[in-house]
């Protein structure tokens, strides 16, 4: 397995040499992480295909770029790799504002071929899909159960429109799944947080999917805004300090929710992904010395995967509501990772829009808010 990264921006090739020894001409896969404004674009995506002619180019918008230990805005990270033995497989669908998420998710994982499947690497579309409902369909129709992994597109910190592209510029309404095949291949995957959980446990009394109507009888935004403090009037901005810990019933860790938005008239609360009713949930706060920390437990326990085998590349996807939090310090916790994995380790990656991981090997995928998350590859 070799790899090669280039980065455009400020409208040239910043980075635009590639190594000697690596063969694009025979690069199997392209991933391009980069601003709407430029994974949109022709011109880019021509150049990107002149360089990899066979291969498949996957790209999205983000909320920021991940390249070795930085972090950029406004410009496309591109990854290509070259497997000497593994294959892989993309497939795509175009979707709607109407669409039903689990669907998607279980068409997709029907469109890849399963024998010798190693593991499904999605990235989504991530203005109006359900994240929670996606990753469903995924595990519905993974009846080997391989790791299911990846992001959902973001939009810097607008929360307008995403983008995703198959072989094509990317546009709205797309998501893509790639397939990882051969025997070979080592896959390692994982999630944290980092988060203080505070205050009492609360059960959810009224919710539909991602809307969230009464926790314990009272109305959610009236219970949520008593803990808020002086915080109350930045709403809904300042929810992303304040995320939500919801252990649900068929779960053996807790997952992290991230509040989209408010509803002021009913007193509901939207989040990123489903809050189902009977869940325990508690308020979490930012914590940064343990936010940036967490970024280096899941390398450390993604690289544990892969046993004495050093990872040949390492996708992080981190959620955009921690880059926000963290400002300045942002490339703290990539440089966490990095450290856990050493200079030989390929590093590329974007902030997100929610992260997709399983909890443990071989168990379903979930959804996951305000975690750095991690897939790493390695080719025996």
């Amino acid at each position: 397995m070799k790899t090669a990264q280039l980065q455009f921006g400020s409208g040239k090739w910043m980075i635009g040499d590639l190594p000697e020894n690596f063969p694009a001409e025979k690069a199997q896969l392209v991933l391009a992480f980069g601003s709407g404004e430029l994974v949109t674009n022709q011109t880019i995506f021509s150049s990107i295909k002149e360089r990899f002619p066979i291969a498949n180019i996957v790209s999205c918008s983000t909320s920021g770029e991940i390249l070795h230990k930085q972090v950029y805005d406004d410009t496309v990270v591109v990854t290509a790799i070259y497997f000497e033995k593994a294959t892989t497989q993309a497939v795509s669908v175009d979707i709607s504002q109407s669409v039903d998420s689990f669907e998607t998710g279980k068409k997709l994982m029907g469109m890849l071929s399963q024998d010798q499947l190693v593991s499904v690497f999605v990235i989504s579309e991530g203005s109006f899909i359900n994240g929670s409902e996606l990753v469903a369909g995924f595990n519905a129709e993974n009846p080997n159960n391989v790791p299911v992994t990846g992001g959902l597109a973001g939009d810097a910190a607008r929360f307008a429109k995403t983008q995703v592209g198959l072989n094509t510029p990317a546009k709205e309404g797309t998501v893509v799944a790639i397939g990882f095949y051969g025997a070979g291949l080592l896959v390692g995957h994982s999630s944290f947080g980092g988060w203080d959980e505070f205050g009492k446990e609360r059960v959810i009394t009224k919710s539909v999917k991602n809307v969230l109507y009464e926790i314990d009888g009272q109305k959610a935004l009236d219970l949520y805004k008593e803990y808020l403090g002086p915080y109350v009037d930045e709403l809904p901005g300042s929810a992303l300090l304040f995320p939500i810990s919801l252990r649900t019933e068929d779960s053996s860790k807790n997952l992290v929710r991230t509040i989209l938005n408010v509803n002021e008239a009913d007193g509901s609360m939207i989040f990123a992904g489903n809050m189902p009713e009977g869940s325990k949930m508690r308020l979490m706060k930012v914590n940064f010395e343990k936010v940036i920390n967490g970024s280096s437990v899941a390398a450390t326990t993604t690289a544990s995967m892969h046993e004495n085998n050093k990872a040949n590349l390492a996708i992080l996807i981190s959620c955009v509501g921690r880059k926000l939090i963290l400002q300045d310090r942002t490339s703290e916790e990539v440089e966490a990772a990095q450290k856990v994995f050493g200079e030989n380790t390929t590093i590329g990656g974007f902030y997100s829009y929610g992260e997709l991981s399983p909890f443990n090997p071989g168990s379903n995928c979930e959804l996951h808010n305000q975690t750095m998350t991690i897939t790493t590859f390695t080719e025996l």
